[in-house]
């Protein structure tokens, strides 16, 4: 399989963000469900996502397979007196190989700020995790002709403290926010629109031909094909849909074509 980070060989990417669902026993389930219907798919990476008090028990089910292990967020801190917070090398010590970072979730409901995801993707690079970095627009940023200021924000805040040369394994999740749980999706025309405003920010620091840019907010089996068509997309953060084996497996496959 070619690196992630190639060009015009970037391997699609399919992560599947389960949020505060599951627990040990029934995410250790769906882990060996996502197995059986992904089965040995190859031409993409899949990543499974579940909540910090099962990433071990998913992680024995992962281990020796082709689908990874993300965590859901850390602290941009090694250690340190930040009760409740888990660390970069917390999470590789758990088998982890990448992380989402400024959800939407996080953002709104938790007060990360930009500049704390910038902290974040810095510490996941010097650690040798993956940086899922999500960015995307409110319904009324949207209305007012926000989406591009609102996402170059992100974007500029996300990689201003990582290293340049590190920033080929980045991974961005365009994830309208309007579009998170509500049924309604941005066009695959929009999207990669979008995705290549974020290639052309990245680019300003390095290039950007080799960061991976995935489409999120309600993709579903039934959707993802749009996305997918457009060149600049490649893979999917999916929420919801990721809670059903047989649907998240449905689009790990149209990724992997």
């Amino acid at each position: 399989m070619p690196s992630p980070g190639s060009g015009a060989a970037r391997v699609p990417c399919v992560a599947a963000n389960w949020k505060m669902h599951l627990t040990r026993e029934t995410g250790a389930r769906l882990a060996r469900d996502v197995l059986a219907a992904v089965g040995e798919v190859a031409g993409a990476e899949v990543i499974l996502c579940p909540p910090a008090t099962a990433l071990d028990a998913v992680a024995r089910v992962l281990d020796g397979t082709r689908i990874g292990l993300g965590a859901q967020t850390m602290h941009w801190e090694s250690q340190g007196a930040y009760t409740g917070e888990i660390s970069a090398p917390m999470l590789v010590d758990l088998g982890c190989r990448a992380v989402i970072l400024g959800h939407s979730e996080r953002r709104q409901y938790f007060g990360e700020r930009d500049e704390d995801v910038g902290r974040k993707v810095r510490a996941a690079l010097a650690h040798g995790l993956t940086p899922i970095v999500c960015v995307g627009e409110g319904l009324d940023e949207r209305r007012r002709g926000g989406t591009d200021t609102v996402v170059s924000r992100q974007v500029a805040a996300a990689v201003a403290m990582a290293p340049p040369e590190r920033l080929a394994a980045l991974v961005v999740a365009y994830e309208p926010i309007w579009a998170i749980g509500t049924g309604l999706t941005a066009t695959g025309a929009e999207a990669a629109r979008v995705a290549a405003l974020i290639r052309t920010r990245i680019g300003a620091v390095r290039d950007a031909e080799g960061v991976r840019v995935l489409y999120g907010g309600s993709v579903k089996p039934a959707n993802i094909g749009e996305f997918l068509e457009e060149p600049g997309i490649d893979g999917a953060l999916v929420g919801g849909a990721s809670l059903d084996a047989e649907a998240f497996a449905a689009i790990v496959r149209a990724a992997a074509r």
